[in-house]
């Protein structure tokens, strides 16, 4: 069981790595978008346009099925850890069972003390499992659209475009660095718990 949870957390790795690569040719798409505009080839700016959105769909479309496989690792961590608790706690009862026949009430205090750690144990991998479980769900970007990117390019680089773009969508792109970072936050929280 451990080398599957080897293998899973891995996994996440390499999905992580995969989303910093696909960020990085996104950087690279929109610096092609904007030497396209500013030599006024607004259709290979097109092109760069939808290589880049599609590269930052790749991004987090890695990064969720990163979480998700995190997710996984933690209930696989979470079984094994409940597995190790059953057995220290048949022990526990085994020892109850001994002292309840001598009436040592100080052994049994002890064992009664060993017993409620082990439950605070349980308790501490279970929220770890449901924190896991719900940072997995978080993540819902939205689609980015061309025409905003392209705008959203072009106004930076303090240079006016030829067409007519909408400029209701520009807001979508922000919220999508947002919601990365808020996965970034996430997962660094996860690794603390894990550390525990």
């Amino acid at each position: 069981m451990d080398k599957h949870l080897f293998n899973l957390k891995f996994a996440a790795k390499d999905l992580e790595r995969n989303a910093k690569k696909c960020e990085k040719q996104e950087k690279e798409e929109k610096n092609k978008l904007k030497k396209a505009i500013q030599k006024g080839l607004i259709e290979n700016a097109r092109i760069h346009a939808e290589n880049s959105i599609r590269k930052k769909n790749e991004a987090i479309n890695y990064r969720r099925m990163s979480a998700r496989i995190d997710a996984v690792a933690a209930r696989v961590q979470t079984a094994l850890t409940t597995k190790q608790v059953t057995q220290s706690m048949a022990g526990v009862v085994k020892s109850m069972e001994s002292a309840m026949k001598s009436m040592n009430l100080e052994k049994v205090s002890q064992l009664m003390d060993r017993f409620e750690t082990q439950f605070e144990n349980l308790d501490v991998q279970s929220q770890v499992m449901e924190d896991t479980m719900s940072a997995s769900s978080t993540l819902n970007a939205p689609q980015a659209q061309v025409d905003s990117l392209m705008q959203e390019v072009a106004d930076e680089a303090g240079l006016e475009l030829n067409m007519e773009l909408p400029q209701s969508q520009t807001a979508t792109i922000g919220s999508a660095s947002a919601a990365s970072s808020e996965q970034d936050e996430l997962s660094q929280r996860l690794a603390k718990l894990r550390s525990m």
